[in-house]
C-alpha cells in the first residue's frame, strides 16, 4: 500500500472529515477523496462511510488506522534520529589510528568532541596504517589517521581523501651512558652510529630506517624488531641498541633512562586523516575531522 495515501487517510480519521484533512494537509478537497479512493481500492474494502457531517470508520478502516498510527510513528522517530545526528545531538564515529596518535593526538580530540557535541558517540581502534586503511576500505570506520614516511608513497588510494594533518619529526634515542648522548637541543649526525647496534621498528619504520642510514653512508646493524615504543626504550636505557623514534611516541611514553637528540637530514614523517570522499558530508564525521585537525593545530605539528 501507498505509505502516503495511508497518512493522508488517518488525517481523514483523526479530523473525521475529508474536508478537515484537507484544511491540515494544506490540500484541495477533492485531492484528499481520490487519495482516498485509490486507497480503498487498493485495500479491496470500503474504510469510511460519507456522512453528512462527516465520515465514519468501517471496520477495514479501524483495523488499517492502527497500521497507519503505526507507520506515522516511526515516521516521527526516524525524523527524530535524523535530526538529532544532523545537529549532533547524537551518532558515531568509529576511529583508526596508529597506537602513538591513538596515545597522543586522538584522546585529546575525543576530549574535544565531548565538549563540543555531547551527544556523539566516538569509538576508537589501534590500527598501524595498512591496517586502518583496510578498516576504511571495508567499511569498518569513519576516519583513519595514518602516517607515511618521506619518499614512501602517501597511503590510501585515488578512492580516498586524504588530508594532511601535520608532521612528526623522528629523534634519535640513546642510552645515557652513550658517548653522543649530548644536549638534547643539539643534532646528531647519524653517522656518528654506524657502528652501534640499532632496533627497528613496524615494517615500514625499518625499511625507512634502513634507508636513512644507507643515504649516510652505513647499513645499520639491526638486531632486534619491535613496534612497541616502550619495549624499544626499555632496550636503549639498558645499553642493548640505539633506535629512531618519531616524537609522537616519546611525548606517548618518555623513559626517562634514555637520552633524545635530533638528528640531521632526516625529514619528519607526514601525518594524514583518510576518509570516503561522501563521508565529510555526514556531520558526526565531519566534525570529528575537524577536532583532529584542531588538537593537531594546537600541538604545532602543522
Amino acid at each position: 500500500m501507498d505509505v502516503q495515501r495511508m497518512l493522508i487517510f488517518r488525517e481523514i480519521a483523526r479530523t473525521g472529515s475529508i474536508a478537515g484533512a484537507a484544511r491540515v494537509l494544506g490540500w484541495t478537497q477533492p485531492a484528499v477523496s481520490q487519495h482516498l479512493r485509490h486507497l480503498e481500492r487498493q485495500a479491496g474494502a470500503p474504510l469510511v462511510l460519507r456522512r453528512p457531517r462527516g465520515v465514519q470508520l468501517t471496520e477495514a478502516g479501524r483495523a488499517l488506522l492502527r497500521h497507519a498510527d503505526a507507520i506515522a510513528t516511526r515516521i516521527q522517530a526516524a525524523t527524530a534520529d535524523l535530526e538529532a545526528m544532523v545537529q549532533l545531538r547524537a551518532g558515531t564515529v568509529r576511529l583508526a589510528a596508529f597506537p602513538s596518535a591513538g596515545a597522543t593526538i586522538i584522546p585529546a580530540a575525543m576530549s574535544l568532541l565531548a565538549e563540543r557535541h555531547p551527544g556523539l558517540d566516538v569509538r576508537l581502534r589501534a590500527a598501524e596504517p595498512p591496517q586502518a586503511i583496510a578498516q576504511l576500505d571495508a567499511g569498518e570506520v569513519d576516519l583513519a589517521v595514518t602516517f607515511t614516511h618521506a619518499g614512501q608513497t602517501p597511503p590510501g588510494s585515488g578512492e580516498l581523501t586524504r588530508i594532511p594533518a601535520g608532521q612528526d619529526p623522528l629523534r634519535l634515542v640513546l642510552p645515557l651512558t652513550h658517548p653522543s648522548a649530548g644536549p638534547e637541543d643539539t643534532p646528531l649526525d647519524l653517522r656518528e652510529l654506524a657502528d652501534d647496534t640499532w632496533i627497528g621498528g613496524c615494517e615500514r619504520c625499518t625499511a625507512h630506517l634502513l634507508q636513512t642510514c644507507e643515504l649516510a653512508g652505513f647499513t645499520p646493524d639491526i638486531r632486534h624488531g619491535t613496534d612497541d615504543y616502550v619495549l624499544t626504550q626499555a632496550l636503549i636505557a639498558r645499553g642493548l641498541a640505539v633506535g629512531l623514534l618519531p616524537q609522537l611516541a616519546l611525548d606517548a611514553a618518555r623513559d626517562p633512562r634514555v637520552a633524545v637528540r635530533p638528528v640531521l637530514d632526516v625529514r619528519p614523517r607526514a601525518l594524514y586523516v583518510l576518509h570516503h570522499r561522501e563521508a565529510e558530508q555526514i556531520p558526526a564525521v565531519r566534525s570529528a575531522l575537524r577536532a583532529i585537525l584542531d588538537i593537531v593545530a594546537v600541538k604545532g605539528r602543522v
